[in-house]
């Protein structure tokens, strides 16, 4: 069982990485009071900001406890060059294309930079 959870995160996250470089969009949930975060699965007194790479995969975590966040979209440039830095300098991790019971890899900022820079700059 945690084999399987471990691969299907990895290929949410190997997909996270190239839709989002083929939309240039990624997708947050977002309410009055801020963007969604969430406890680190991984490690402890650490967060985990949470991001997908389309609209559909957002709003299917937006229930029960997260019903009031609503799915908002960031151009990709803006999320590469203000929020992966900004969420380094705070000591958060980036949480992508998790499922609907929060399971899915979490990566350090600057990691997901270099590989969206990398196919990027391949494209």
């Amino acid at each position: 069982m945690e084999l399987d959870l471990t691969v299907n995160s990895k290929r949410r996250y190997a997909n996270f990485v190239k839709r989002v470089s083929e939309s240039t969009v990624v997708w947050g949930l977002k309410s009055e009071d801020g963007w969604c975060v969430c406890e680190s699965n991984k490690y402890e007194q650490t967060v985990a900001m949470l991001f997908w790479s389309d609209e559909a995969y957002a709003k299917q975590c937006a229930v029960e406890g997260w019903s009031h966040y609503k799915s908002a979209s960031i151009p990709l440039e803006e999320f590469m060059d203000n929020w992966l830095y900004g969420m380094n300098d705070d000591d958060l991790l980036v949480g992508v294309n998790w499922n609907a019971k929060l399971i899915g890899l979490e990566v350090e900022p600057y990691d997901l930079l270099t590989e969206l820079e990398d196919l990027l700059e391949k494209q």
